[in-house]
């Protein structure tokens, strides 16, 4: 689909692309991007959705229809503006997807994305939301500059990059901005990719926290982040304090 004309604010969605159970990716072109939001739309799957309206209106929030793809869902802000889509977690969703899922199937299992005001980014997911700390680290031993932040009722989490420097480069941004792809083996994933074309430039690492990953960058130079489920040696900085997802 073509690019919106300069100054058109409108979203337009270009591919939906199915992944495991009922989650998919969606690229979209912006008239008015915003640079530092370049994760701007994420989903959450919940079991009552009226009752989340409810809840979100209770709590002073303002909510807006977004029916995007045939799911009925409901539309959000955060404090710093990036947008939050509840759908209905059912069956029927589920058996919509075409990917057909297998120990290697892919799976996101957490967005990261620039958080300039941490206090009230926690306010909002914390307290309001709900969401649990799940760990926290940085590049040296005594610093924070990931917050990770799990879903209140399961292992998926989203990733608050503090610390950035407000005039950070596109790569610095593509890297900060990132979606999180959970493997049961980092290597195997990095023959896949290899057997697919992909032109690597990093090799698969243990991260801060413990855990194998593997960095590949889009066109855009967004970092997509291929992680094993389970840390395979003790994290840096803090102890994770939930459960690590599952395949």
């Amino acid at each position: 689909m073509e690019c919106p004309p300069a100054g058109q604010t409108t979203t337009h969605y270009a591919t939906a692309f199915p992944l495991v159970t009922d989650q998919q990716l969606n690229l979209g072109s912006f008239g008015t991007p915003n640079p530092y939001k370049i994760m701007n739309r994420f989903g959450l799957a919940t079991d009552d959705l009226p009752g989340m309206l409810e809840f979100l209106k209770s709590q002073g929030i303002e909510t807006m229809p977004a029916g995007k793809f045939g799911l009925i869902s409901v539309e959000i802000q955060d404090p710093e503006g990036h947008h939050i889509v509840f759908t209905q977690n059912h069956e029927k969703t589920k058996s919509q997807m075409t990917a057909a899922p297998s120990h290697q199937s892919p799976r996101i299992i957490h967005v990261g994305f620039i958080v300039w005001n941490q206090e009230k980014m926690n306010h909002f997911y914390k307290d309001i939301l709900g969401f649990r700390p799940y760990w926290h680290g940085g590049m040296k031993d005594d610093q924070t500059d990931w917050v990770s932040m799990q879903v209140p009722d399961g292992a998926d989490w989203l990733e608050f990059m503090v610390n950035v420097e407000p005039d950070a480069n596109q790569r610095l941004r593509g890297i900060m901005n990132h979606i999180a792809i959970g493997v049961p083996d980092i290597h195997l994933a990095e023959k896949k990719l290899q057997e697919n074309s992909v032109k690597l430039t990093e090799e698969p690492q243990i991260g801060r926290d413990g855990k194998w990953q593997l960095n590949l960058y889009d066109p855009d130079l967004t970092r997509i982040e291929f992680m094993e489920f389970t840390p395979v040696r003790k994290p840096c900085c803090s102890e994770f304090t939930g459960p690590h997802p599952k395949p």
